[in-house]
């Protein structure tokens, strides 16, 4: 396909993704003091009997850790798996600082520290975001993850907690990968748990979950890098936040990916699954034909059927 019809094709899949008008939660707590540590509860749609329970999804958004994509963007796929059935849990968690012009310098210095490279800080001086917080992100997700059970007991009684699938797209996609991992995380991390997670699986949505190869193939101009820094840092800290090094988890995984993708393009699941395989484990990889990066949580779009019947058969 030539480069600008596959540039249009990807612009308007993007423009379908966003279309859709944001769908507020049915409840709303907090996993921390932070604006940001709160999850969004959307209850299932639909009869259900006297005391039934049904599955729960948890969603971890996407946009490159940036601080300008936040979980609202992916309310309408929230809705889109509570009119399925399923109980849903949007989570929202600490990401890169946004900087505009000298005004912004000690941000940008501070992002720096935080895990920002300083190609990364310098593109922001000009008003662009960083690529996540280092170790603030980390601490969201664990912290949010830890929280839940508790939290969904008090506010969204129809999920039943034992049948809990993990899904995340793109950037979320990669945290999602490293939520179910943090039991193989090097002895002495602080995020490190003594047991998987109690999770039917993870559903995984052109995840960013290699970071050598989408640190050559720079993804999301060189998020990974700017997440965890740049030269020694990038090194030293991957051990610790690479999914592609925590395996195996002994988690039922799955990555769905549009063949079509040029955001997040098929090598990076490609790498992620082989390691996987090499480290003894098979991970299921669903490859979709002509298919870019966002209809996999356009709500308009087939992609995202294909994609809640892929958690459904590990939730149910």
């Amino acid at each position: 396909m030539p480069d600008d019809v596959a540039a249009a094709r990807a612009a308007a899949e993007e423009e379908s993704a966003f279309s859709h008008p944001p769908v507020d939660p049915d409840a709303i707590a907090s996993y921390g003091d932070h604006p940001d540590q709160v999850i969004d509860f959307y209850a299932p749609r639909g009869e259900a009997g006297p005391g039934e329970q049904v599955p729960l999804v948890v969603v971890l958004h996407g946009g490159a850790w940036r601080a300008p994509y936040d979980r609202r963007h992916v309310t309408p796929f929230a809705d889109f798996l509570a009119r399925r059935g399923f109980a849903v849990a949007n989570v929202e968690y600490r990401r890169g600082a946004e900087v505009t012009g000298a005004e912004g310098t000690g941000i940008v210095e501070r992002a720096v520290e935080a895990g920002g490279t300083d190609g990364g800080a310098a593109s922001s001086a000009g008003g662009g975001p960083v690529a996540g917080r280092w170790p603030d992100t980390f601490d969201d997700i664990a912290a949010a993850l830890d929280a839940l059970p508790a939290l969904v007991r008090e506010t969204l009684p129809q999920a039943d907690p034992r049948r809990t699938v993990l899904t995340g797209h793109s950037a979320g996609g990669h945290l999602a990968l490293w939520a179910a991992a943090r039991h193989v995380l090097p002895v002495g991390a602080v995020w490190r748990t003594d047991r998987p997670a109690p999770l039917r699986g993870v559903v995984a949505l052109a995840p960013i979950a290699d970071f050598t190869v989408a640190d050559k193939l720079d993804v999301c101009g060189g998020a990974a890098r700017q997440l965890l820094g740049g030269g020694v840092e990038f090194a030293e800290r991957r051990p610790y936040a690479d999914p592609a090094l925590l395996l195996p988890t002994g988690i039922a995984t799955t990555l769905v990916q549009g063949r079509a993708d040029n955001v997040v393009p098929q090598a990076v699941a490609e790498s992620y699954a082989d390691a996987a395989a090499k480290a003894g484990e098979v991970v299921g990889l669903t490859l979709l034909e002509d298919v870019g990066h966002f209809p996999l949580i356009d709500p308009a779009a087939d992609a995202c059927a294909v994609v809640v019947e892929e958690i459904a058969q590990l939730a149910w």
